[in-house]
């Protein structure tokens, strides 16, 4: 690699295809890209829930979604979307482009996308010679050699050049405005500026990694028990259902938002909260990103997203099928989260509510250890 050639990139495209919780842990190497001063630009190009986090990325100048066709979709595309992508990256004449992938992807159709538009630095992690599609790029050694944390990869994969930065945590700035409106909402319904309250967001995008609504409502029922602080449901509005459901099950007082706070009004109300629960989805990155003592309902899909640089407890119930990156359970019966016992979740909830501030911590170590989470 010449590092000096990258040195001297100003108008530099991040490429992350996937989704929020992806994105956010690029964010310290995009701090690593960006550098001290104001001279680089940085632009990402991803997905459309990964561009709905852009503006919430003080290290981010400008985005570009784009609906990959060598990423999972539900949608029917056709061939002139990418023509136009292709048209609209050449326009911008990017100096370079680092291309974040997770081992179990390949980073040659975005390296192919981006030597067609003309960006002379590409960078990537990847398995097989890449030839010209990449000027630059690291030999693949996971999962063989070693497995990293999500955010010590990008972090590796930048330093290969050069581009280090001293704060490794993750990025998400919360508006003041949307601090501001959520205040409001909360004190509407009795939970006062000095009042602790426990945030809980039971969805996920994927079946796999969902927690049982039977099981969130327990959860409920014994931290209302133990009178720990007021309980406050998030979700989209597509998740009411769910969010209701798990309200009808418990006689708790809860107030649920399904459906009633955008992504920089959640990122607020994970701010406020005293401690968060939920599962291995994108809030939970926000609530590291903010600092946000988090219970994570981890799901084992993978070994490489648990909490970064954040006090929490990480639960599951270990199973020999684990690690198996799928989107729905392969044998049917997700016992890595069903076979989690709610009063698990309670107790660590209440130790985390009683842990001294700034004490990172988790409860329980995955299997198979990923290096620097």
């Amino acid at each position: 690699m010449s590092r000096a050639e990258w040195q001297h990139a100003r108008n530099v495209l991040c490429v992350r295809l996937d989704s929020l919780g992806d994105v956010l842990m690029c964010t310290p190497a995009m701090r690593a890209i960006k550098g001290d001063g104001p001279r680089r630009v940085v632009t990402l190009l991803t997905s459309e829930s990964g561009a709905a986090a852009a503006r919430y990325i003080p290290e981010l100048d400008g985005v570009l979604a784009y609906a990959a066709p060598w990423m999972k979709s539900e949608r029917a595309r056709g061939a002139a979307l990418d023509a136009d992508m292709l048209s609209r990256i050449a326009a911008r004449q990017f100096d370079a482009a680092v291309i974040f992938t997770s081992y179990s992807q390949s980073p040659l159709p975005a390296a192919l996308l981006c030597h067609m538009a003309g960006i002379p630095l590409r960078l990537a992690h990847c398995r097989e010679n890449p030839y010209l599609m990449l000027s630059d790029w690291v030999a693949e050694a996971e999962p063989d050699k070693l497995i990293r944390h999500e955010v010590q990869r990008q972090l590796d994969l930048v330093a290969g050049i050069g581009w280090q930065s001293a704060s490794t945590g993750l990025s998400f700035r919360v508006p003041d405005p949307a601090l501001t409106k959520v205040r409001r909402l909360l004190a509407t319904h009795g939970i006062g500026a000095q009042d602790k309250f426990i945030l809980m967001h039971p969805g996920a995008s994927a079946p796999s990694r969902r927690y049982p609504a039977r099981l969130w409502a327990q959860v409920i029922s014994g931290l209302a028990a133990r009178r720990r602080g007021s309980i406050v449901l998030t979700g989209e509005a597509s998740e009411t259902g769910l969010l209701d459901a798990i309200c009808d099950a418990t006689g708790a007082r809860v107030l649920s938002l399904a459906g009633q706070l955008d992504l920089g009004q959640l990122g607020a109300a994970i701010q406020l909260a005293t401690v968060m629960i939920c599962n291995n989805t994108g809030p939970a990155h926000i609530a590291a990103a903010l600092g946000t003592p988090l219970v994570d309902l981890y799901a084992l899909t993978n070994p490489q997203h648990t909490p970064w640089q954040v006090a929490h407890r990480l639960l599951f119930h270990d199973v020999p099928c684990r690690f198996c990156y799928k989107s729905l359970c392969p044998e049917g019966h997700n016992d890595c989260l069903s076979k989690l016992e709610p009063m698990r979740v309670v107790h660590a909830v209440c130790s985390l509510m009683d842990q001294a501030p700034g004490r990172q911590s988790t409860s329980d170590r995955l299997p198979w250890p990923a290096r620097g989470a």
